[in-house]
């Protein structure tokens, strides 16, 4: 479950800056305790933070850009189109508790697969679904979890979603940052209106929004 976030304020700055010098922080995770990164482009990031959060075994989840060109871009250069970078959250995580083939599994219940033009309401490639893999371990599993959903047959029509090399992350401003926990009445209008779990119950069924 997520840890208060006073208390890890220092993680979480240590493990961006962590990012940019350590190819792969999954690669390291050989021992128990020692932290993996996720990181996944969903749409809204506000959206994909809580499916996370309430994991056993996810210490931190941290909404921001990945896949574009401009770096520390900000949240208005990103939707306005240009700089390349998609919505993603960064899901910092003990592998001895969660596995990545457990993130794997969320992340496709809370997406729509399908979709090319962006998530839900929200349309652009800036929200187009994605995963980031930092390794090529990350990549056989996420391409593994590609196949076992497309096998499902759940609609007729390709998978849209990418498997893309990670290279870096830039976290979003801080307003952005637990915008569901801080803006409840506003973050469930917003997920309402977007009609993200109508599509969701539409696609998975029971299995909507979470592991399977």
């Amino acid at each position: 479950m997520k840890t208060d976030q006073k208390t890890f304020g220092w993680l979480n700055r240590a493990l961006i800056a962590v990012a940019f010098l350590v190819p792969s922080l999954s690669a390291m995770a050989e021992e128990p305790g020692e932290l993996a990164r996720a990181t996944f482009a969903g749409g809204c990031f506000w959206c994909m933070e809580p499916p996370y959060d309430k994991l056993d075994g996810v210490i931190e989840t941290i909404s921001g850009f990945s896949g574009g060109d401009v770096a520390n871009p900000s949240y208005d250069a990103v939707v306005r189109g240009g700089t390349g970078h998609l919505e993603v959250v960064q899901v910092v995580y003990d592998p001895a508790v969660v596995g990545y083939d457990q993130l794997l599994d969320v992340f496709w219940r809370n997406i729509d697969p399908f979709q090319a033009d962006g998530q839900f309401c929200d349309r652009g490639p800036m929200y187009r679904s994605a995963i980031f893999v930092d390794d090529e371990k990350q990549r056989e599993m996420a391409e593994a979890s590609l196949e076992q959903v497309s096998a499902l047959g759940l609609e007729d029509g390709p998978i849209d979603t990418r498997i893309l090399d990670f290279d870096a992350f830039y976290p979003a401003e801080d307003y952005h940052q637990d915008y569901y926990l801080n803006n409840p009445t506003r973050y469930r209008f917003y997920r309402w209106r977007c009609g993200r779990d109508q599509r969701l119950e539409e696609l998975w069924g029971n299995e909507a929004g979470g592991a399977p």
